[in-house]
């Protein structure tokens, strides 16, 4: 089982729109990692959100990647400030591939309980756009294959 886990794409600000939809920038390096990941054979099965406007675009703008008769979710726990150990123990019970659009510091901290056993010890420098892909192995460990930030594609 594969997840990748996506910083949302650059937003606005607040006092722009207090919504923070993406930018220019934002949907355009998006649109970059899709097709990026779509020149990479990546299909999944299932893209998760948290339900803010930033992760919920960044999201439909990677639908691409879903597979033949899946959907778009909004879940619960993806929040910016949500720990990550009751998603990564979720994760245990999926065996297909899935996307997950979502913020800092959820996304450094996820990527960190999954590798090191501990959402405290930052272990990747994500920004805006970025996305780690980590796969279980048969022993139940997870383990980093890829890392991207907008600035590499």
């Amino acid at each position: 089982m594969r997840f990748y886990l996506v910083q949302h794409g650059d937003a606005v600000s607040k006092d722009i729109d207090p919504d923070r939809p993406l930018s220019d920038k934002g949907r355009l390096d998006v649109k970059k990692l899709q097709v990026f990941l779509s020149g990479h054979g990546v299909v999944v099965s299932q893209i998760w959100h948290s339900g803010k406007t930033r992760a919920r675009q960044t999201a439909e703008l990677l639908r691409p990647l879903l597979s033949a008769s899946s959907e778009i979710h909004r879940r619960d726990g993806l929040a910016p400030n949500d720990a990550p150990q009751a998603f990564i123990e979720e994760l245990h019970g999926i065996d297909e591939d899935i996307l997950v659009a979502s913020h800092m510091p959820f996304v450094s901290r996820t990527v960190s309980q999954a590798l090191a056993g501990s959402a405290d010890r930052a272990l990747i420098d994500f920004v805006p756009g970025s996305i780690a892909g980590i796969a279980r192995h048969d022993d139940g460990s997870w383990r980093l294959f890829m890392f991207v930030r907008p600035e590499n594609l």
